[in-house]
């Protein structure tokens, strides 16, 4: 199949998803919306068990892509880190399952894979990526902070260790905004104010 029609299929099943439950979504309906067969849809996913981790793969992969994006828009390191914070907070309140992987609450209208691999006989290079780990909310922590500290330690001034400090409060705080969102400009307020003092 070709990586087209397989987005296509995840695009059907993220449509269906905003519209009601992972529950109510069938198979047969995502097929229908992306205009392929059934069976085309099982021999790319396997199960609804695949689709769903597919989906969250898709989802994982799409976070950490704008994460980069935020890290090059600048030169600045404090602008870097605020713009990934505020990256971090609109990627979440734009997508309830980057807010669930972020955060680990899952609720019922979600599809919930367990991020454990799991065994996977797919021929599609792509479902097996899926079929593998699926990243914690811990992981993205480490994924972005270590990302961060890469970027910034081209220019970086202070050591390693306090800088990759600095990196790890800035994620933990946009995360913070995540679970208890801040007014307007509030999450870009919030890091700056700390970096302020902890990155020179």
């Amino acid at each position: 199949m070709m990586p087209a029609a397989r987005e296509s299929l995840l695009d059907a099943a993220a449509s269906a998803l905003a519209r009601r439950p992972w529950s109510a979504v069938r198979m047969v309906d995502v097929a229908a919306a992306a205009g392929v067969s059934r069976q085309t849809l099982y021999n790319e996913f396997g199960s609804k068990e695949g689709l769903a981790r597919a989906l969250v793969r898709r989802e994982a992969d799409g976070y950490l892509a704008g994460v980069e994006r935020a890290l090059a828009a600048h030169t600045d390191p404090r602008d870097r880190l605020t713009a990934t914070a505020e990256w971090m907070a609109s990627a979440a309140r734009d997508s309830a399952l980057v807010r669930a992987m972020l955060t680990g609450c899952w609720n019922e209208r979600l599809p919930a894979p367990a991020l454990a691999a799991v065994r996977s006989s797919s021929a599609v290079p792509a479902q097996r990526r899926a079929d593998g780990p699926l990243p914690s909310p811990g992981d993205f922590v480490r994924l972005v902070r270590d990302r961060a500290v890469t970027v910034l330690a081209a220019a970086a001034t202070e050591d390693t260790a306090d800088l990759t400090r600095s990196c790890e409060l800035a994620v933990r705080l946009a995360l913070s905004c995540v679970a208890a969102p801040p007014g307007e400009d509030g999450v870009a307020e919030l890091v700056r104010g700390v970096l302020v003092r902890h990155l020179v």
